[in-house]
């Protein structure tokens, strides 16, 4: 019955996935244009990619949302590839690299076929930023060049970089209407691009910005051709072009130098490319996606393997998941795979009906394209943003940054993976702890039953190393619970791992789940921003902890403001109110922080630290306590569920209680006290039912003061919440029973 709905859903909404296919193809056009361009590919190699990934990928793959085609990630690597292989001639460079390609699609198929797709988690994100920053500059420096229609400058990024000033130099030597008509539809076509947000109109928008870009160059094309005596309104070189029988002309991989160096080095450096960039636009998709489906990553990349190899046996591009084209495809309406499809069929009818009118786009526009999409790539808002977080943040990202750009993709991620572990050596001051625990977390994931909630402990190091074997368990849990992650047995918390459950939650809460993390607030950080690495701190450098309020915190802080109550984050040694309570009989104080107190500080909640045992089976522990003033004298007593005072009763005067009226009480909650007959009458049947109808807390009657504890851990905020409201309700009726002595 759900496989019929399912297809008669996706029927009914077939019209819609056309119409968002249409869409994006209008940006796919020229973006699969201009970067086969900058790649030193012929043109139609961009739309070829597109094309053969829609249709395998909308047939074969695992996501709901994604559109396929070159990505820019991979411009640098291709331009460097056409260019060196080849030996300075272009075209059999670009042979070569076909076959590289289809190489590359072979390898990234195998990654999905043994599963390898959890490789995305793990690089580090400032590093994975700092590396697409690299290649929008990369992207920028050659196509500003073409954008002001010089097409002869090449080489590394730092080289045309540094030819920017000859190349304005050489366009204010030559005032010539002939030179300026290209530099004016490149900067008009950036000015589009730029201010196409901002505009307001709504027929405006209901074309994309990169085919606005098309219209303009066409347009100008048909008018310098009527004016002028130019057959296309410019210079040959500064056009596209396409073969005249597209389906004929299909160029043949060349394996002449399969196993050579520098042909390994291409493979891998295009499927690492590819991959990584398509594992990440995936996971930015399906946060995108309004139903919150996840896809099957490893299906996807199998797809895309399969796409990428049979796109090079056509002579085009590596097909890899784009974001920037996935996330039009969400805006008009797109809910399944059938959009990616219907956009490589309308590519296909504009390459084989349209040609004529593809080969009057001047390459100043589809530079401009690419000008700004380096941009985005490599904006100083991106660097501000890892700046916030922290130092050592902004320095894992500069050090990728600039090994990318001098050295290549593939030895700029591997440096920022190798400083990144440096950094965190270096925050732990000892290479052997590290060491001894990068491979961790053990993670301990288990369903509270009385509560419904799942509860993840995790504990030693969580990093960038091995935050998938967190990730797994949370994958495991259904996106409508409500999920505690507990941090407090964690020592190092890195800045990945941070973003990574940021990234969880709103997925959770679009279900209406909810993550809640906790055991963070003994942690320093550098920053107040949320991702930023958290380092456990020990005792006697906890009292020196900075004001960096963790979510936790200020959720506490919101709350206690709500109840009229103070709040104090800092840690405090005054702890002798809880001296005479026998549950601390057997344990050591260390200190207790994040305390919530009354106006008159008559009744307080806080965390708590505090060990058992000695020497080797000494064991720390955190929980979180509430200790109310009764005001009134009320009969000494520890009311449990679990039967641990077996031997309470040999170092006291306590005793057992048991009520012959009330066995499933009895049965349930461990009662002791030394004054049974006291108890009996405190604990009627309006006291036993209130018991019985809620849940677990350990309670602890020291005759003017009680001290309820729930569980063996930090609570949540909700958790807190609870045990408030219980609190409540118990003094009520505790009020009714006693008066003051």
């Amino acid at each position: 019955m759900n496989k019929i709905s399912s297809r008669m859903s996706s029927v009914s909404s077939l019209p819609k996935n056309i119409f968002s296919g249409f869409v994006v193809s209008l940006v796919a056009l020229p973006l699969g244009l201009g970067l086969a361009i900058a790649s030193e590919a012929p043109p139609i190699a961009g739309v070829i990619a597109s094309i053969v990934g829609g249709i395998v990928c909308s047939i074969f793959g695992g996501s709901n949302l994604t559109i396929t085609g070159p990505g820019n990630g991979l411009v640098i690597v291709l331009l460097y590839s056409i260019s060196s292989l080849g030996g300075g001639d272009l075209y059999q460079g670009y042979l070569f690299t076909l076959a590289a390609i289809v190489f590359s699609g072979i390898l990234m198929f195998l990654f999905g076929v043994f599963r390898l797709g959890a490789l995305s988690e793990f690089f580090p994100s400032s590093s994975l930023q700092g590396m697409l920053a690299a290649i929008g500059i990369g992207i920028l420096a050659k196509q500003l060049h073409v954008m002001l229609g010089v097409t002869s400058v090449n080489g590394t990024p730092l080289r045309v970089l540094s030819k920017i000033p000859d190349t304005l130099s050489f366009l204010f030597s030559n005032l010539t209407i002939s030179f300026w008509i290209p530099v004016f539809l490149g900067l008009f076509s950036l000015i589009i691009l730029v201010f196409y947000s901002k505009l307001r109109s709504p027929i405006f928008q209901m074309i994309p910005a990169p085919m606005w870009v098309i219209v303009l160059a066409v347009a100008l094309s048909f008018y310098l051709e009527i004016f002028t005596n130019n057959t296309i309104g410019f210079s040959s070189d500064l056009m596209i072009r396409l073969p005249k029988n597209i389906i004929t002309n299909i160029p043949s991989p060349d394996y002449t130098l399969v196993g050579s160096s520098r042909f390994i080095s291409t493979v891998i450096s295009i499927t690492l490319i590819a991959s990584i960039e398509s594992l990440l636009s995936i996971k930015a998709v399906d946060k995108l996606d309004p139903k919150k489906r996840r896809s099957n990553v490893n299906k996807d990349l199998r797809s895309l393997g399969a796409a990428t190899a049979l796109s090079g046996l056509l002579g085009g591009l590596p097909v890899v998941t784009v974001i920037a084209r996935s996330s039009v495809n969400v805006n008009n309406g797109g809910n399944n795979r059938s959009s990616n499809f219907a956009h490589a069929m309308f590519l296909l009818l504009f390459i084989l009906i349209f040609q004529d009118l593809i080969e009057r786009i001047a390459l100043p526009s589809l530079a401009a394209i690419l000008v700004y999409t380096g941009y985005k790539l490599a904006a100083p808002d991106n660097f501000i943003r890892i700046l916030k977080i922290g130092k050592e943040q902004a320095a894992i990202f500069i050090v990728t940054f600039i090994i990318t750009l001098t050295n290549g993709i593939v030895i700029g991620i591997i440096t920022g993976i190798f400083f990144t572990f440096l950094i965190h050596i270096f925050l732990n001051s000892s290479f052997f702890l590290f060491s001894r625990n990068w491979l961790k977390p053990n993670v301990l994931m288990y369903l509270e039953n009385e509560t419904g909630n799942y509860y993840l402990s995790v504990k030693n190091f969580c990093s960038f190393l091995n935050f998938f074997k967190l990730k797994k368990k949370l994958d495991e849990i259904p996106e409508s619970s409500r999920v505690i992650v507990d941090f407090s047995l964690c020592d190092f918390v890195d800045h990945t791992v941070m973003e990574g459950l940021g990234e969880y939650l709103p997925v959770f809460e679009k279900k209406g789940g909810n993550i809640e993390i906790i055991g963070l607030d003994s942690h320093i950080a550098d920053t107040q921003h949320p991702f930023a690495i958290r380092k456990n701190l020990p005792s006697f450098d906890f009292f020196r902890l900075q004001n960096n309020l963790t979510k936790r915190q200020i959720s506490l802080k919101s709350f206690a403001k709500d109840l009229s109550w103070n709040y104090f984050p800092e840690p405090s040694l005054e702890t002798k109110l809880l001296e005479g309570f026998e549950y601390f009989k057997t344990k050591t104080i260390n200190y207790q922080y994040n305390e919530l107190t009354d106006t008159i500080g008559a009744n307080s909640l806080f965390d708590l630290s505090y060990s058992e045992g000695a020497f080797i089976a000494k064991d720390n522990l955190l929980g979180t306590f509430l200790l109310i003033n009764t005001k009134k004298s009320i009969p000494l007593f520890i009311i449990e569920r679990d039967f641990i005072f077996s031997g309470l009763g040999d170092q006291t005067n306590f005793r057992e209680v048991n009520f012959k009226m009330y066995p499933d009480f009895s049965n349930r909650f461990f009662l002791i006290g030394p004054d049974t007959d006291a108890l009996k009458k405190l604990f009627d049947a309006e006291l036993v039912f209130f018991f019985e109808s809620h849940a677990y807390f350990r309670i602890e009657s020291s005759g003017n003061k009680i001290l309820i504890k729930s569980k063996s851990r930090l609570l949540s905020l909700q958790e807190i919440k609870g045990l408030i409201s219980f609190a409540k309700e118990l003094m009520l009726l505790l009020n009714k029973k006693y008066v003051s002595k």
